[in-house]
C-alpha cells in the first residue's frame, strides 16, 4: 500500500492527541497501573513513548544538519532512560511527553523537500530516507495509544493507518511467515501486531493462534 509523509504526518497529530487524552486527569496510581503490554505501566508506555520522540527527533537534526545523531547510544542506554523515566512523578512524565512532542513536531516542520531526503539509520541499522520518520512516530504513537489501555482500540484507529500498518508488519515479519487469517480488519491489524484480538480465524474457520509482539 502507498503511504504519503503527509498522511504519515497526520497520523502523529492523531496519535499524539490520542496518547495525551489517554492519561490525561490519571493520577499517580492510575498512571502507574499495568499497561496493556507485559511487564509494563502506563508510565513505563509514555516513557517510552517520550524517550522516542526524541530519538526520532535526533534523526530529524541528522538530516537537517548532516551531524550523524543516532537515537540512541546504546539499547542499555534507552532501557534505562525508560525505567529513569516511568519512576518520575505523573506530572513531571507528562509534562516530559508533551515537551519532546511538540519539539518533534517543530523541528520535522523545518526540514526542507531536500532534507526529507537525507539518509538516516534507523536503531535496528535501516537505512531510510528522513521522510520515514513520520511514519516511524505514527505507529509508536497510535499502537501505544491503545497500548495505554484506557479505552483505544484499534478500531478507533483510521483505516488508512491500519491499513498500512498492515501492510508494514506483514513485510517486516516476512509475509511468507503469517498465515492467513480472516476477521474484522481492526481485529487482523491487532492479531498481526501481535495484540490482544476477537473473532480472527483461519480459512477453515478455528482460531487464529496469536503472535509475537510488534513495535
Amino acid at each position: 500500500m502507498m503511504r504519503t509523509r503527509e498522511a504519515a504526518l497526520g497520523w502523529v497529530a492523531e496519535g499524539t492527541t490520542l496518547c495525551r487524552n489517554a492519561v490525561a486527569g490519571l493520577d499517580e496510581r492510575a498512571l502507574g497501573a499495568p499497561s496493556r503490554l507485559p511487564g509494563w505501566t502506563r508510565k513505563h508506555v509514555v516513557a517510552h513513548l517520550a524517550g522516542n520522540a526524541e530519538a526520532i527527533g535526533n534523526l530529524v537534526h541528522w538530516a537537517r544538519t548532516g551531524e550523524r545523531t543516532p537515537m540512541y547510544g546504546s539499547p542499555e542506554e534507552r532501557g534505562a532512560a525508560i525505567e529513569a523515566g516511568a519512576a518520575l512523578p505523573a506530572d513531571r512524565l507528562v509534562a516530559w511527553f508533551d515537551e519532546s512532542a511538540l519539539a518533534l513536531g517543530d523541528a520535522m516542520a523545518e526540514l526542507t523537500a531536500d532534507q526529507w531526503r537525507t539518509e538516516v539509520t534507523t536503531a535496528q541499522g535501516r537505512t531510510v530516507p528522513a521522510g520515514e520518520t513520520p511514519w516511524m512516530r505514527a505507529r509508536e504513537v497510535l499502537v501505544h495509544a491503545v497500548d495505554l489501555g484506557t479505552g483505544v482500540g484499534f478500531a478507533d484507529l483510521p483505516e488508512p493507518f491500519l491499513a498500512a500498518l498492515r501492510d508494514d508488519v506483514l513485510g517486516k515479519r516476512g509475509r511468507e511467515n503469517v498465515p492467513a487469517v480472516h476477521g474484522d480488519p481492526a481485529e487482523v491489524t491487532a492479531y498481526l501486531a501481535g495484540r490482544p484480538y476477537v473473532g480472527v480465524t483461519t480459512p477453515e474457520g478455528t482460531a487464529a493462534e496469536p503472535l509475537p509482539p510488534w513495535l
